[in-house]
């Protein structure tokens, strides 16, 4: 669609759901969307909430981030969505999950452009009760309930898994502990794989 301007030029029409002036609607949305899940949790937050308080059409959030858990990931900076993430993860042969989760778990932190906005938000929800409970809520509904119906395996040990991954990164980059913090991930893989492979276990 175009439109004639008073120098004769055509000039595409604005997109469909656009807010007329909105200089960087995305952003609006991701701004919005950061309100609503401080204010409501990831659990009863919605894409039409999120929407409503960007002014925008719930269309257009699906349109630049998918999913309620690609909108979250968006908003809170974080390095991966677990939507596409996981199903690489899980999909091959079962007794390599837990060196494949360890081995992405550290490739992924190593970069530091990944990991800061994560361990930013960690050192965020250990000061802040709301926030906290809005990342539980996102890790245990998106990520670590998936894992646990996908492989069948009850949440307490997904937890476990899970527990163990975090105090590794925790110790790796907050706390500095050597030799840990400067291992081959490699050999970490080898060192903590099975261990979470027992968790992941049928």
């Amino acid at each position: 669609m175009t439109t004639e301007v008073s120098d004769g030029r055509p000039r595409p029409g604005r997109r469909p759901g656009r807010r007329p002036g909105a200089a960087d609607t995305r952003g609006e949305i991701l701004a919005a969307a950061r309100r609503v899940f401080a204010e409501r949790g990831f659990d009863k937050a919605t894409i039409r909430g999120i929407a409503r308080e960007a002014g925008v059409d719930p269309a257009l959030v699906h349109h630049y981030f998918d999913s309620k858990e690609g909108t979250f990931v968006a908003a809170m900076r974080l390095p991966v969505d677990p939507s596409s993430a996981l199903p690489l993860i899980l999909s091959g042969p079962r007794e390599g999950i837990g060196e494949r989760l360890v081995r992405f778990v550290l490739t992924m932190t190593a970069d530091p452009a990944a990991r800061e906005p994560l361990l930013g938000l960690v050192r965020t929800a250990m000061v802040n009760e709301q926030a906290v409970g809005m990342i539980r809520e996102f890790f245990t509904t998106a990520i670590l309930g998936r894992v646990a119906e996908t492989l069948n395996v009850p949440p307490l040990r997904i937890q476990a898994a899970f527990a163990q991954l975090f105090g590794v990164v925790m110790t790796r980059y907050i706390l500095r502990f050597e030799p840990l913090a400067s291992a081959d991930i490699e050999e970490m893989v080898a060192l903590l794989g099975p261990t979470v492979q027992r968790y992941l276990a049928e």
